[in-house]
């Protein structure tokens, strides 16, 4: 025991400089979104306008996830860190110089590519660093500590004035500070991770309930993280409780990856997705026709919102894995988040259309169809062909890089 406690000391001190750098960079990374939400709202920007940041910001996230293993490859590690973290700092002290839609959507581009560049080098630099022995040590910690800081990210939205220089200005600091750990580090970078290839058409033909899983996973959860705020508005919650509302369902999503993947190593994937849709379709009818404007149930609500949805995506790339072989569990997890991006760079703005046509509820009536739509699908795949007899371990799956698949060395069936 004492061994294997110092053993752990070890790998934390090991990647210390990554995971502050992570913590960072999730404070000011994930605060934006809201901030940007509710500042659009009090300025008079409409309902559709504050939809296309959100869209924009996962072009920007799409745009970096592609480019930044290549530019790796050009500039090493920690200058392509550092690039990438002035894009997000640049997007994020604009924002209070030019008050336009437009132009904060361009601005929340660059935000979108710091996030996916610096996660992309976090990612790889990991990748190289870990062992079998120590994968699931450094994965554990790195998960937990991102889960930790994005809570800590929303609830930050009740400190933040909305509009204000001084908001952006904490948020540029902490994208700025975010180098500050790797440019000090004196671990020696490692060599540059190849760059996946991008095949989602075989990812489809592979598994097509999997595929549509992240599809609608990318629908789900990026128009809750970046629309829901006005929903929290209209209901009447101040900016500390929309920050609580925010925090509570990626904590009932962290929560729930524990039964998830229980279930889904045990029982067929197919029956875990469908269930995890009907619930989810549930949770979202009784919010949309909700009456009674407690907060309490609200915030209960919110909780049961990420519990039933944030698991769909590392449920259906587990479904995926099982029929993948060995050698294409890299390119997989890189053609899944590719799917994934495509619904999240629609879904924001489609939810703003939605909710400016018929109100904040429209949001979840949205989001509550798709789930309808994959558990149809799922329970029509069903008759289709059988459930794969070997399974990969189920993991929980970030969607942060293209690169995911090879850190979490998920190469082979379940023994």
């Amino acid at each position: 025991m004492p061994n294997s406690l110092t053993g752990t000391m070890r790998l934390l001190l090991s990647f210390a400089s990554l995971f502050l750098s992570v913590v960072l960079l999730q404070l000011s990374s994930g605060a934006i979104g809201p901030l940007d939400t509710i500042s659009g709202a009090q300025v008079g920007f409409s309902v559709r306008e504050i939809g296309l940041m959100g869209s924009a910001h996962f072009v920007g996230f799409f745009i970096g996830c592609w480019s930044a293993p290549r530019l790796i490859g050009s500039v090493g590690h920690v200058r392509s860190f550092a690039a990438f973290a002035a894009l997000g700092t640049i997007g994020a002290l604009a924002h209070p110089m030019v008050i336009d839609p437009l132009a904060w959507s361009f601005f929340r581009v660059f935000t979108g590519l710091a996030v996916a560049g610096c996660y992309t080098v976090v990612e790889a630099w990991l990748q190289a660093k870990v062992t079998n022995e120590t994968r699931g040590r450094a994965l554990g910690t790195y998960r937990l500590i991102d889960l930790v800081a994005s809570l800590g990210a929303q609830l930050m939205i009740g400190f933040l004035p909305p509009v204000e220089f001084i908001s952006y200005n904490i948020i540029a600091m902490f994208m700025c500070a975010c180098v500050l750990p790797l440019m000090l580090t004196k671990s020696v970078p490692p060599i540059t991770p190849q760059a996946p290839r991008l095949r989602p058409l075989k990812a489809i033909g592979l598994s097509p309930l999997a595929a549509m899983g992240v599809i609608v996973a990318g629908v789900t959860t990026p128009a809750f993280r970046m629309v829901s705020p006005l929903y929290a508005i209209e209901i009447g919650l101040d900016a500390s409780q929309i920050g609580f509302f925010l925090a509570i369902a990626i904590l009932g999503g962290a929560l729930a990856q524990f039964p998830a993947g229980w279930l889904a190593d045990r029982y067929d994937r197919r029956h875990v997705l469908i269930g995890l849709s009907f619930a989810s379709l549930i949770v979202c009818g009784t919010t949309a026709s909700l009456s009674d404007q407690s907060v309490t149930l609200i915030f209960a609500l919110s909780m049961l919102f990420g519990a039933t949805t944030f698991p769909i995506f590392s449920v259906s790339a587990a479904h995926a894995c099982d029929f993948a072989e060995a050698d294409f569990m890299v390119d997989l997890t890189a053609a899944l988040m590719f799917l994934y991006g495509l619904g999240a760079i629609a879904s924001p703005f489609v939810g703003s259309v939605l909710i400016e046509a018929f109100g904040p509820r429209a949001l979840y009536i949205m989001i509550a169809s798709v789930h309808l739509i994959l558990a149809v699908f799922g329970l029509i795949r069903m008759t289709r062909r059988p459930t794969s007899g070997d399974k990969t371990r189920y993991a929980y799956l970030p969607r942060t890089t293209f690169i995911l698949g090879r850190l979490m060395g998920r190469s082979g069936p379940k023994p």
